[in-house]
């Protein structure tokens, strides 16, 4: 589940960074930091360090390669990533990442003993899930997207409040069922642009 969160929240780094007319070793580190800054935050609040991201370089690598293929992609088929499909693939690989993510911030509480903490274990598992995304935003000179778009942080929220719920029921597949609600939500509000209430401005 990692390397599939891993991917998918590349390629939305990648992406960013193609906006922001970076080279190639900007795609790839924007890739990285969308994709491994949030398991980066979770181990360094577990007291794991080193982080995962460097004991098990199979994580980096993958963040890396799969931004490269966007790279590639984005000189041999410009016309692609200005088109609709291209947004939606790109809607589902940062939903699936924050869903992946999201489930495993909660799983890696519950593995380090601290399961009786709900407080934690959400916590961890919405950092997990939006802190690589907000450090890219941050990289890219960009207001963090949880902030300003649509439904993001709450659909993380609401998955992590039910993995833990049903922890006990359902042991681990409590992380698919988490997955599957952020991803619909997050999918859901993006379609029927459903966003938090905020302030008129002055």
């Amino acid at each position: 589940m990692e390397l599939l969160g891993t991917a998918a929240f590349a390629v939305s780094g990648a992406v960013t960074a193609l906006k922001k007319q970076m080279d190639v070793f900007g795609v790839c580190i924007m890739g990285l930091t969308a994709a491994c800054g949030g398991g980066v935050l979770r181990d360094v609040l577990l007291g794991r360090v080193p982080p995962a991201m460097f004991r098990e370089p199979v994580y980096a690598l993958t963040a890396v390669l799969a931004s490269l293929v966007v790279f590639l992609l984005a000189l041999r088929r410009a016309a692609f990533m200005k088109s609709h499909l291209f947004e939606r693939v790109l809607l589902v690989s940062d939903a699936l990442g924050l869903g992946v993510f999201t489930a495993v911030g909660v799983d890696a509480v519950m593995d380090a003993g601290y399961g009786g903490n709900v407080f934690f274990a959400v916590f961890l598992g919405v950092i997990t899930g939006v802190g690589g995304g907000v450090l890219r935003d941050v990289l890219a000179g960009d207001r963090p997207y949880i902030f300003v778009k649509h439904i993001y942080a709450c659909a993380s929220l609401l998955g992590a409040l039910l993995c833990c719920a049903l922890w006990r029921a359902a042991g681990e597949a409590a992380m698919l069922l988490c997955l599957l609600a952020v991803f619909a939500v997050r999918v859901l509000a993006a379609r029927y642009r459903w966003s938090l209430p905020k302030a008129p401005s002055a």
